[in-house]
This record gives C-alpha cells, sequence and structure tokens, in this order.
C-alpha cells in the first residue's frame, strides 16, 4: 500500500492534468488489490480519512480505523458533515474527508475515480456471485444430508482447487465486503477444525432481495484465512445460514441477520451453537422458532421455544421421575421430532422443518402415539408431552433414579398427584389466564382442545366464526400472549385446567338468546 504523499505543486495548491493521471494510476493499482487498499490510497491521496459505509454491515472499510463511525454518520446525515464529499459507490456511500490544503478539484478528482473502482470491482463481484450462490446452497444441503466432512475438507483447502471454481479473485473482488470479516476456513491457527455451527432460517416476501443485501454485508468466500465461516443459501423459498465456528461466535452474523430481518420484514429462527455433526437438528430447531417470530421479535433462538415459567416451579425430582417415565420408550430422534412438532403446531410444518414429507411425519407419530400408549392427538396429552420434553435432564440435576414400579407411558393423559397442586404453580396459572371474563375463558378452552382450529370450535360453541375469532383476538390483548404460538398455547391450556373451578363446558357459556350471549 502506497504512503506517498501529495506533492509539493498539491500542497501549494496547483492541480493539473499529470497530477489526475498519477492519482488514476496510484488507485488503479491499490484496486487490483483489494477494496480495502482502494480506500487506503484514497485517505492517503486527498491528507484525510475515507471510509466505505454500508447501511446494513456499517463502516466496510475505513483509514484510518478510527474514522470508521464518523463515516458511518456522514453517511446517513450528510448535512452535518458539509466538509466531506460522498459519492455512492457499489451499493454503499463512499466518505472522503480531505485536509484543509488539499484543493478541491483533486479531492474530486479522487472520489470520483475510487467510487468508479469500486463499481467495477462490484460488478465483476456480481457476475460471479450466482456460482458462488449455488455452491453455498449445495454445501448447506451435503452438511443437512450428513456429509460434513466433504464439506470441512472442500472449505479447508489451501489449494486453489474450490477458491477457483468460484473465482479466487471473489475474496477480494466484492465490494461491499470486510477483508477479515467473514472467512470460510475450516482450519484456523493451530489447525483446529471448525466444529460448530449456528443456523438461522428466514422467510418473508422479500428473500431475493434480503438475500443480495446480507450477501454483501457478509461477504462470504472460500478463501481460507480466519476460523469462521458463513454459508448463505436459499432452500425451498427460505434464506438459511449457517455460520461454522470454534464453538461461539462474536454475534456479527446474528446482527446483521437482525438488521436484514427489520428491513426487509421477515421472520427468522435462531439454533445453536450446535456440534456441526447436528446441523440437521440446528436446521430443524431454527424452523421450529420461526414459528414463534412476530413482528414486534422478528429473530426468535430456539433455546427460547418451548420454555415457559412453569417448569421451573414444579418440584424437581417428581417432576423428572414422571418426564423419564413417560419418555422412556423414545430414542432421542423420537423426541426431537415430537419436539419439532409440538414447537410448530402441526404436522405439514413440523415435515418442512425436518425435511421430511408429512405423510412420513404422520406416519411417524402414529407409531410414538403407539409406543407411548396415548392418543398424541388429544390437546391435554400434546400438553403433558410438550411438558415432558421440557423437563430437566441428566446434566441439570434432574435425572433422579427410577423407583421400582414407575409410571409406564400409559400415565401421559394424566400428571402425577400434586404436581400442578403448589402455590407457585397456582400463582402462575391465574396470573397467567385470570380475570377472563366467563365467556372467553370458556371460548378459548373450545378453541385450544380443537388444536387451535377455528371452524369446529365455533360450531361446538354455537357461535359464528367471526364470533370466535373476535373473543380470541380479545384473549390475545387480555393476556398479552401470541395465540399463534403452539407452545404459548400448551402453557394456556395446562394454566386453565389448573385454574378451572368447574368443567369449561360450551353448554354452559352465558347466553341472552339464540346465538348471542351475556355478561357475568
Amino acid at each position: 500500500m502506497s504512503t506517498t504523499g501529495t506533492t509539493d505543486r498539491e500542497a501549494a495548491g496547483s492541480w493539473g492534468a499529470r497530477d489526475g493521471r498519477e492519482t488514476a494510476g496510484r488507485l488503479l493499482r491499490a484496486a487490483t488489490r483489494s477494496g480495502a487498499h482502494l480506500v487506503a490510497e484514497a485517505a492517503a491521496l486527498v491528507q484525510g480519512w475515507a471510509v466505505l459505509a454500508d447501511p446494513i454491515a456499517g463502516a466496510v472499510y475505513s483509514t484510518p480505523a478510527s474514522a470508521a463511525a464518523d463515516g458511518v454518520h456522514a453517511a446517513a446525515a450528510p448535512q452535518e458533515h458539509p466538509y466531506c464529499v460522498q459519492l455512492p459507490a457499489a451499493g454503499a456511500v463512499l466518505v472522503l474527508a480531505p485536509a484543509p490544503t488539499t484543493p478541491a478539484e483533486h479531492t474530486g478528482h479522487v472520489a470520483a475515480t475510487t467510487a468508479a473502482l469500486l463499481e467495477v470491482r462490484g460488478q465483476r463481484a456480481a457476475e460471479l456471485r450466482g456460482e458462488q450462490m449455488r455452491l453455498h446452497t449445495t454445501l448447506i444441503r451435503l452438511l443437512l444430508a450428513g456429509h460434513t466432512s466433504v464439506v470441512t475438507e472442500t472449505l479447508g483447502r489451501n489449494t486453489t482447487t474450490a477458491t477457483e471454481t468460484l473465482g479466487r479473485d471473489t475474496a477480494v473482488a466484492e465490494g461491499l465486503g470486510r477483508d477479515t470479516a467473514t472467512a470460510t476456513a475450516t482450519e484456523g491457527p493451530g489447525g483446529n477444525r471448525l466444529t460448530h455451527v449456528t443456523v438461522y432460517r428466514l422467510t418473508g416476501a422479500d428473500i431475493p432481495a434480503a438475500h443480495q443485501v446480507l450477501w454483501r454485508a457478509v461477504r462470504p468466500s472460500l478463501d481460507p484465512y480466519a476460523g469462521a465461516c458463513t454459508l448463505l443459501g436459499r432452500l425451498d423459498g427460505e434464506l438459511v445460514v449457517a455460520e461454522l465456528h470454534h464453538g461461539g461466535d462474536d454475534g456479527r452474523v446474528l446482527r446483521l441477520v437482525s438488521r436484514v430481518s427489520e428491513r426487509h420484514r421477515l421472520l427468522a429462527g435462531m439454533a445453536g451453537p450446535l456440534p456441526l455433526a447436528e446441523m440437521p437438528t440446528a436446521h430443524s430447531g431454527a424452523a421450529a422458532a420461526r414459528h414463534s417470530a412476530t413482528p414486534d421479535r422478528r429473530i426468535v433462538p430456539a433455546d427460547a421455544v418451548g420454555t415457559s415459567r412453569l417448569a421451573p416451579l414444579l418440584p424437581t425430582v417428581p417432576y423428572a421421575r414422571w418426564a423419564e417415565s413417560v419418555l422412556r420408550p423414545l430414542a432421542p430422534a423420537h423426541r426431537h421430532l415430537l419436539l419439532v412438532w409440538l414447537r410448530t403446531g402441526s404436522k405439514p410444518r413440523a415435515a418442512a422443518a425436518l425435511g421430511l414429507s408429512a405423510g412420513t411425519v404422520r406416519a411417524r407419530i402414529r407409531e410414538l402415539a403407539r409406543l407411548l400408549g396415548a392418543d398424541l392427538e388429544d390437546a391435554t396429552v400434546q400438553a403433558h408431552l410438550l411438558l415432558a420434553l421440557r423437563a430437566p435432564g441428566p446434566d441439570d440435576g434432574g435425572n433422579a433414579p427410577l423407583p421400582p414400579g414407575a409410571p409406564g407411558p400409559d400415565r401421559l393423559a394424566a400428571l402425577p398427584d400434586g404436581l400442578l397442586d403448589g402455590e407457585a404453580v397456582r400463582s402462575w396459572a391465574y396470573g397467567l389466564v385470570g380475570g377472563l371474563e366467563p365467556h372467553l375463558r370458556i371460548a378459548l378452552a373450545c378453541w385450544l382442545r380443537h388444536h387451535a382450529r377455528t371452524a369446529p370450535a365455533a360450531a361446538e360453541l354455537h357461535v359464528h366464526r367471526t364470533t370466535l375469532t373476535s373473543w380470541l383476538g380479545r384473549c390475545a390483548e387480555h393476556l398479552a400472549q401470541n395465540l399463534a404460538d403452539a407452545t404459548v398455547r400448551a402453557d394456556l391450556h395446562l394454566a386453565l385446567r389448573a385454574t378451572r373451578n368447574g368443567p369449561d363446558d360450551p353448554a354452559a357459556l352465558p347466553r341472552r338468546g339464540g346465538r348471542t350471549y351475556r355478561r357475568l
């Protein structure tokens, strides 16, 4: 990188065609190296600072690094920085702050030439981007199929085989990337291979545009020079982001996904970090979490889905013994399938999350119902099953040894005596559903028994579907809960059963006559 300052004539304020040719030559030579070198050369030529600012990624390139915040602020509020020269460049904004002694003509020439070279680099990257995106999608599919060694070998090669397939110069030709932000090596210093993965799954109407924006912000490549790797691909209409790392990340990809989700109104689920071999689990967990996302909370971690305030309130030892007894016939894969099904709320959604057909999921759930000896289509059984799957495991201190004659799978339809009778549980239940008017409580309980299906619930209640929909809206407002979340509905079902003084029978719905009702 050249560090030569301006000539004496430039410092004196004179500037001519020869200076323009020299300036263009220096910028062109820097552009052949990288975008960072190009911006650094521009800063040296104007004897000030230079920043390439992106609305999503922030400061893409900055010379010096301390000028990054000023450059981003200048791009966002140009009227507050009249001394800066700003030009659009490759989807971002080039900001130059020249020294007071630098001629305006010279600054303008540097800015225009730098912006043009950034555009050329961006166009070159765009030409290769389609092939890169296809390869990223293929690598994600291989991870989902369990071929982790193939992927790690592909990403970890130090030869030019993989990178030339994509065009190795894209590692420096992406005009909106960071030179040190997100690399794709599987081996870092000391030969430590990437071991874990964090998965994001995004859906929405603006997925194609979001894919392009996130690609530019993350700037993934196959050049092995750092200890992390980010793969982005579009699978079945979703945008999938798989971040491979050594068991932890700095949160940068999470922040970028959050910004893109807000900007393009997407809903996202996140799962991980998990061992790389458990990529399918992380993939399905992210989908289950996405079904809990709302416009007010557009990205939801999988470890925040399915949790509730109820499980910590239950007595640990009897709770863990009961959960272990009812889940005893199930293998870990069975439990994962049931967890995804209960969290997504339907078999088709679970099938999409697991990458299976809906028929396969239905057949497996029927087999699991036989193993558990319970009717898994019953809303109460589903709520109890989710509660069992939430129970503390061996690492949580809840794996107490089972006594002789412990209850078996036939107890899934009923909870052990005293499990929900504690004062803390009752306080939780009343805090969740207390204060509902009688007709709203009965309508909500009926709707939950029908697995959140409005038509059959309205028929049993003998009210119009529009009436029931209005009541459910009032329930959601009163409870401050997202009724579209299957795990929330399971908690509400348990809370209603724990607080009822009598049966929440549709026949007891307060009425004045016909299909109307009266408030009590």
